[in-house]
């Protein structure tokens, strides 16, 4: 059962607003390079998609058993090469290597998964077509870059019969996906990182959000532009591009583990000192070093020590270990640890700690 919340209002087009470079960028971008980061948080499924085809809207049991029959590797051939694709996406398929990613962040028929910064909809195809009518795919954009740009390319991809298992979700970055979104098996995010830093979103809270959504064990997947080494942050804007190491620490530091490295869009060649803006790229688009990163959410986290009888958030003691869920502590409270509550007191009190035990954290 989908949740009708208000749609977003649509803003109307304006010129002028493309005076900005980086903003052109992403307009051009759309299913296919940089995303912003939006003001508000919401979740609008379509009128004509409002239930997932995996929710069951008349999926017939053949179609269920013949999708269920498919290896992953079998359902990725069928997903990449199907009639049904336009002929934008397909050309895209040579600089982005569809079937190699998807078999690198092990999408499967059957699964529950997101895409972060959706755009218009080139691999939220994919991702649906691939976990097939059992499976799910969040699709999410911020309100900010469907207001400028990815309303009409993202809503007609959503009205053609393929897109049917796929619930539309407008929210921002530093909270992308909606509560029911849980247990998820993959969260991908493609090429849109590096736009992240210079839309200025707390990526810690959005990546604690994303290691909150994924299922223990569950996967999230990242594509960028790579960066110069030694220049950090600093071509997130001019360049669109993003040192690798800063995107690893980040991502570890919400309590991921780094578990492989794909090599299947790196070009040793590129020289990384141009703009992989698809709006400045010109035919060098596809073409650029680009790292490919398999993060996984641990099966289980617990703390060795115990947990403080008097820490809540109307006083302030000395915690013992606090348990975040992301990783154990030592801090005062409130506490240094913001990157999955606001204190550790919050933490404490929160049911989705590990080990909670309600009434444990009254004073």
């Amino acid at each position: 059962m989908t949740t009708r919340v208000p749609q977003v209002r649509r803003a109307k087009w304006n010129d002028s607003f493309y005076s900005g470079a980086p903003i052109l960028g992403l307009a051009i971008a759309l299913g296919y390079g940089c995303a912003p980061s939006g003001a508000t948080s919401k979740v609008a499924p379509p009128t004509a998609h409002d239930t997932p085809i995996g929710g069951g809207i008349g999926v017939s049991e053949q179609g269920e058993a013949q999708a269920a029959a498919l290896t992953p590797e079998a359902a990725i051939r069928e997903a990449v090469a199907a009639d049904g694709r336009s002929e934008a996406d397909r050309a895209l398929d040579a600089g982005r290597h569809p079937a190699e990613m998807l078999t690198f962040f092990e999408v499967a028929p059957g699964q529950r998964v997101a895409e972060l910064a959706a755009g218009g909809g080139y691999t939220a195809e994919l991702l649906v077509r691939v976990v097939g009518p059992t499976g799910l795919v969040y699709g999410q954009n911020s309100p900010f870059l469907l207001q400028r740009f990815a309303e009409k390319p993202w809503s007609e991809r959503l009205s053609l019969p393929q897109m049917q298992g796929v619930v539309r979700v407008d929210r921002d970055f530093e909270a992308p996906l909606p509560p029911e979104a849980k247990d998820l098996d993959a969260v991908l995010f493609i090429l849109f990182y590096h736009d992240t830093v210079w839309m200025k979103t707390d990526r810690a809270k959005m990546n604690a959000s994303i290691f909150r959504a994924l299922r223990p064990g569950g996967v999230f997947g990242l594509v960028d532009h790579s960066a110069r080494a030694g220049t950090g942050l600093d071509d997130v804007e001019s360049l669109h591009r993003i040192e690798k190491s800063i995107v690893i620490h980040e991502v570890q530091e919400a309590g991921f583990l780094l578990e492989a490295e794909g090599d299947f869009l790196q070009n040793p060649s590129d020289t990384r000192d141009w703009s992989a803006s698809p709006r400045t790229v010109g035919e060098r688009r596809g073409t650029s070093d680009r790292f490919v990163l398999r993060f996984r959410k641990p099966d289980s986290v617990s703390c060795a020590g115990p947990r403080n009888t008097k820490c809540s958030e109307y006083e302030a003691p000395v915690c013992g270990v606090v348990d975040t869920g992301v990783r154990c502590i030592q801090a005062p409270c409130p506490s240094s640890e913001k990157r999955s509550f606001l204190n550790a007191c919050k933490a404490c009190a929160d049911s989705s700690v590990v080990q909670f035990t309600p009434g444990s954290c009254k004073p």
